[in-house]
């Protein structure tokens, strides 16, 4: 019984705050002028098409809930990812294009650019990691067919460089500086620095650091880029931490004979860098002028949603909608993989590693009513 009222007390709660959201957006739509994006897949919306890397996703099955149109854009989803959400609860366009995108132009990403790129990540050395989910190790041989060659995060800000020269151009520089200035940026980023790079072993971070001082250099590496774009303008940002990457369905379905639990050594570390990141997160706010920095926590939220799917509609939170659920993503979920599920609604995760649709938006309905509603 009291488990019983303990998760109808939880659904409550869950039912007011997207009461008190909605009641939000309604009254702050139009303030925000742009949103714009920094990351690797979980914010990709479509940069690593253009990109010699097998880290794609412009292929169905992806996108084929993508705002009805079926359209596989890029984006590592059956449809929109949550910065897509956060665009449109500003008030701002239902989805946030890819800055390589041939189809956009400095007009369509006045209001909104997306400039992140799956597989890269806080270290650089993680942008050359070699993707393939069953080859733990480094393959030098088999490196220039599946190594990702995918856009570091110092490469990013590079291209807010350029963009911000083109949005000069396009809207007037006062304007623009405006634009940059009042614009929120999200960044979603650092997942791929552990599972892809240090706990894989595919680069010798795993020699240089133990895992508490890898989380200490990316940490760093953090603070540098957020000094970056502050000096670039950037004065509204959210940093959204790590959730439990040791419950990833392609991590924890590496045990099958021990019942698929969480890797609860990747989520310590994941906690510990949220931990490090708030830390940081205070200080630069106290040295930086006007800075608006901002740790969105997504940790216990999502371990909510894993540990108690129902209550947020989901029948399935161990496997991904795509294939077998278990290693399936990038060219390994693809319109001739078997056993793809065919309502992805009921689902947390669309493939191995990204959640569906439905779960983006319950994150980014979360993530906007506790951090990116708070900017002023």
């Amino acid at each position: 019984m009291q488990i019983k009222a303990q998760k109808n007390s939880l659904l409550l709660l869950t039912k007011i705050t997207t009461i008190l959201f909605y009641t939000w957006i309604a009254e702050t739509e139009g303030k925000v002028p742009a949103l714009i994006v920094f990351g690797d897949s979980t914010v990709d919306s479509g940069n690593n098409n253009v990109l010699p890397t097998a880290l794609k996703a412009n292929f169905p099955p992806y996108g084929r809930d993508f705002m009805g149109s079926g359209k596989p854009t890029g984006r590592f989803s059956n449809g929109r990812v949550a910065t897509d959400f956060y665009s449109e609860m500003y008030g701002l366009r239902p989805f946030v294009p890819a800055y390589l995108d041939p189809e956009y132009n400095i007009g369509d990403f006045a209001v909104g650019v997306c400039f992140a790129s799956a597989g890269t990540g806080i270290d650089p050395a993680t942008a050359g990691v070699l993707y393939d989910p069953f080859i733990r190790r480094r393959r030098h041989l088999l490196c220039a067919l599946l190594c990702n060659s995918v856009i570091p995060l110092l490469k990013q800000v590079e291209l807010f460089e350029e963009y911000q020269a083109r949005l000069a151009g396009y809207l007037g520089s006062e304007m623009a500086k405006q634009t940059i200035s009042e614009g929120v940026y999200a960044i979603s980023i650092g997942t791929n620095d552990f599972i892809e790079n240090y706990f894989a072993l595919a680069t010798p971070r795993f020699l240089e650091f133990t895992p508490e001082s890898y989380v200490e250099f990316l940490i760093s590496l953090s603070r540098d880029f957020i000094i970056q774009i502050y000096m670039l303008g950037a004065r509204k940002i959210g940093f959204t931490g790590l959730s439990g990457m040791g419950c990833l369905p392609l991590e924890r379905n590496r045990n099958p004979m021990w019942g698929r639990p969480c890797i609860e050594e990747y989520n310590k570390v994941a906690r510990e860098f949220n931990s490090k990141l708030q830390q940081m997160t205070d200080e630069l706010c106290k040295a930086l002028p006007d800075l608006q920095l901002r740790v969105a926590h997504l940790f216990d939220f999502f371990s909510n949603i894993l540990e108690n799917p129902s209550l947020y509609g989901f029948e399935d939170a161990q496997y991904g909608c795509c294939g077998t659920g278990t290693f399936e993503l990038g060219y390994l979920c693809n319109e001739y993989t078997p056993f793809t599920c065919t309502d992805a609604s009921k689902y947390v995760f669309w493939d191995a590693v990204h959640p569906t649709e439905k779960t983006s938006r319950i994150v980014a309905e979360f993530l906007m009513n506790t951090t990116f509603s708070k900017f002023k």
